[in-house]
């Protein structure tokens, strides 16, 4: 049997999920008798039926003694809904293919654990490194308490985010900005500074051929300087948040608030990165894509609050010494001192280059 055929079709049901299952992590289920897949699913969206459960009912009475094939270990424990680990027992499965153990102290090896004890054959770790790269949000949230944080810039050639008279559209290809959209799509969340709110009025959504679902909106403003008629606070197209210092006073956050927006009022004058990262994770917030200016990702590189970095390339020149780049701040004084990256991906986007990397550990 190809085991690797269906667990890479398991996988790719899951990954059309990403982005609308949020806390809980993108998983898809395949099941096989006999060398016919009899039965798939996917979990759709947090509260709702899990991938097994889905691909079991569509087995049928064919699930007995089958092979199941599932990219994060079932789930064993009763939350919103009954563990999946006792759907599989109970349908007579013979062997379960699993890509990754759930680092969920719920989970944790206990649904193995039953699959074994029910003396059902359980296989670990079949695809797993694709597995683990499929739900990285999802592992970094439950293991951190914190989002998983991706940085997004697009650059020209010789690195500049802007012409030295600030002029910023369009730096790359229509092409690379749907590629954007498609992430900001599979986040929970994106975040940029006031700053890019004033100069640029951005919505902060999603705009793709299909749809798409719109990310909360964070807007970093330590002193609430957001305009009341900007569209991330009038057009209701998303949540928006907006984050400030403890200076903010109350009668000052009230028009934000009778237009729907929520404030959050950091402890301390100057927000910081990682309280910020605290309370976003409390808030159940899985994933943060940052499309800030060179001020806001400074300070998560500072902070070295980041786990992911995309940069769009374009073959673009516009020189001078005045004109932005992608990180502000006083930066590292030596080279010695600066993070280290390690370049995971590189493709041709349009007429632009995507590269991304991740912090070496």
């Amino acid at each position: 049997m190809n085991h690797s055929h269906y667990m890479k079709l398991a996988l790719t049901l899951a990954e059309s999920t990403i982005g609308q299952t949020s806390p809980n992590p993108a998983v898809g289920a395949v099941v096989v008798k006999n060398g016919e897949i009899v039965g798939m699913g996917a979990h759709l969206k947090a509260g709702e039926g899990h991938a097994e459960v889905h691909a079991i009912r569509a087995a049928g009475e064919k699930a007995k003694g089958s092979d199941v094939y599932v990219t994060l270990e079932p789930c064993s424990h009763y939350g919103k809904t009954p563990p999946c680990s006792s759907l599989l027992i109970s349908s007579g499965v013979k062997r379960v293919h699993i890509a990754s153990t759930d680092p969920n102290p719920l989970v944790s090896g206990q649904g193995i654990r039953q699959l074994r004890e029910a003396g059902i054959e359980v296989i670990v770790g079949e695809m797993e490194e694709e597995a683990l790269a499929l739900n990285k949000h999802f592992f970094h949230f439950i293991q951190s308490g914190t989002p998983y944080v991706t940085l997004k810039t697009a650059v020209t050639l010789d690195g500049k985010t802007a012409s030295s008279s600030g002029d910023s559209k369009w730096i790359t290809s229509e092409t690379s900005r749907t590629d954007v959209h498609y992430d900001r799509h599979r986040h929970d969340a994106i975040l940029v500074g006031v700053n890019t709110v004033i100069q640029d009025n951005p919505h902060l959504t999603t705009r793709l051929p299909q749809g798409g679902k719109n990310p909360i909106r964070i807007i970093l403003d330590t002193f609430l300087r957001t305009p009341l008629h900007s569209h991330v606070v009038e057009d209701l197209e998303s949540t928006t948040l907006i984050i400030t210092g403890n200076s903010v006073k109350e009668e000052e956050k009230r028009p934000y608030a009778e237009r729907g927006c929520e404030i959050l009022s950091l402890p301390t004058e100057r927000i910081q990165i990682p309280n910020l990262l605290k309370e976003l994770g409390d808030r159940k917030i899985m994933s943060l894509y940052v499309e800030g200016g060179a001020t806001v990702h400074s300070s998560f590189l500072e902070s070295r609050a980041f786990q992911e970095l995309i940069v769009y390339m374009s073959p673009k020149l516009v020189g001078g010494r005045s004109a932005p780049a992608s990180f502000g701040g006083k930066g590292f004084p030596t080279m010695a001192e600066g993070l280290e990256m390690d370049i995971k991906a590189f493709e041709r986007v349009g007429d632009d280059m995507k590269i991304v990397a991740i912090p070496k550990s």
